[in-house]
């Protein structure tokens, strides 16, 4: 049985008994904002990598690591494909969320498949703006999409604006359909909806982003995928690469994670790619098991 089948296959645990989130903020101070600020190369951090960069950065630009399936850490090793929290992953120099929303009873509960995450929408929006306040320099970019429930856009689009009105998480985020430069949006979750109804930067619009994420591609084939989309970044710039190093295919998250991450870390920091940026946006399963997310971080000029 592939994992897939897996998830479909389960019945879904309860997503009732929502609970309020409490997401853990740092308590450094905040650092000051851009490189315009005065703000070292030296002095940049992982929680802090972005203050190394101009404001006028394109997103375009950037080399920003990910998670898939952000919240995804209950349900089994079919299930699993994060062993850290939301404010964790930021902390770690994260900068890309990949949020999986199930609508129910006008809220949305996390989940990955049929299984709720221990986790609700506004839990993931608690820790984004405890890191953001605490990290001034930072965005973090969010992709929404609707997963185990199937409401039409205006039906999501209504949930999704109770959080922003309702709720008031409206000023955490930039909404624009267009992508920012790294100062429009630090400070911000810019928006990447993948849904209909969404507001913000329409995900996978193939005139804004060039998508590599074959999710059924065992890592004998998906190895050489990943490689030639960072080969494509460097060399043909202009849209906001994604580079998706995890895949369900065969194995667990976390076995393939095992044989994908570390020839993916070997590859950036080879030779071939000494001095690349512009690498995009690169989700990953388990990437704090070999450290990818610095590895990444050091591909963006000046960090």
């Amino acid at each position: 049985m592939d994992r897939r089948g897996f998830l479909k296959g389960t019945a879904a645990m309860s997503a009732a008994g929502v609970l309020v989130g409490a997401g853990s903020g740092l308590s450094a101070a905040a650092p000051a904002v851009g490189r315009t600020a005065g703000r070292s190369r030296r002095a940049a951090s992982v929680q802090d990598w972005m203050s190394a960069l101009p404001d006028s950065t394109a997103m375009q630009r950037l080399s920003i690591p990910g998670t898939h399936d952000s919240g995804a850490r209950y349900g089994g090793p079919w299930v699993a494909c994060q062993n850290t929290t939301i404010a964790q992953q930021l902390d770690s120099g994260i900068r890309f969320l990949d949020v999986r929303c199930r609508a129910i009873d006008s809220a949305f509960a996390i989940h990955h498949g049929a299984f709720f995450q221990k986790l609700m929408f506004g839990d993931v929006l608690v820790a984004c703006r405890a890191f953001l306040q605490a990290h001034p320099s930072e965005t973090v970019l969010m992709r929404v999409k609707q997963e185990y429930s199937e409401e039409s856009a205006a039906e999501f689009r209504r949930i999704f604006d109770i959080y922003l009105d309702g709720k008031g998480w409206r000023s955490l985020f930039r909404l624009d359909g267009t992508l920012p430069s790294l100062g429009q949006a630090r400070g911000k979750v810019v928006l990447l909806g993948d849904s209909g109804g969404l507001p913000g930067v329409r995900y996978a619009d193939p005139r804004v982003f060039d998508i590599q994420d074959d999710y059924m591609a065992e890592p004998l084939r998906k190895y050489p995928l990943i490689e030639g989309q960072f080969r494509k970044a460097a060399r043909e710039p202009g849209k906001l690469f994604m580079n998706y190093v995890s895949t369900a295919a065969l194995l667990p998250p976390r076995s393939n994670a095992d044989r994908l991450n570390p020839q993916v870390k070997n590859f950036l920091n080879s030779a071939e790619a000494r001095g690349w940026t512009g690498l995009g946006i690169v989700p990953m399963d388990f990437p704090n098991e070999v450290g990818l997310a610095e590895t990444l971080i050091r591909h963006n000029t000046g960090v």
